[in-house]
């Protein structure tokens, strides 16, 4: 289930989706609670979207971080207050684990999320996320 809204998720944001890959990471994730925690969102006994919070360490922060890795509610779903729960649900478990710092990505264009991001505190401080993939093989060193 987790997998397939991944899929839904990741085709609306036109992003490219591994079904094997994505499979793997949630095995890993329900596996090891120290890596993060993910929520499944339900509605009316309806699978309705997921949540999955990622946990590292912040030199900037002094301690630990996490990253919303995740947030996807699907569409029939919306406007019903499944971030807001979601976002509750991250925090609680960000207060248990001390996190100091919690971050996560947003599309430019999706002034809904920003605006639920914006309700828990959350500010664009105008850097930019970059990212190398090291599974690849072709990165320079």
């Amino acid at each position: 289930m987790l997998v397939k809204m991944m899929e839904e998720f990741y085709a609306e944001s036109e992003s490219p989706f591994d079904a094997d890959q994505a499979a793997e990471a949630f095995e890993n994730l329900l596996r090891d609670d120290s890596v993060g925690r993910v929520w499944l969102l339900e509605r009316e006994g309806t699978a309705a979207g997921y949540v999955v919070l990622t946990v590292g360490f912040s030199m900037e922060f002094g301690g630990r971080d996490a990253f919303v890795d995740d947030l996807f509610v699907r569409e029939e779903h919306r406007r019903y207050g499944l971030g807001r729960v979601a976002m509750k649900a991250v925090l609680d478990e960000c207060k248990k684990r001390r996190v100091r710092a919690l971050h996560l990505e947003v599309a430019r264009e999706n002034s809904a999320a920003k605006a639920l991001y914006r309700r828990f505190g959350f500010v664009d401080h105008g850097r930019q996320l970059m990212t190398a993939n090291l599974k690849k093989n072709d990165l320079v060193v």
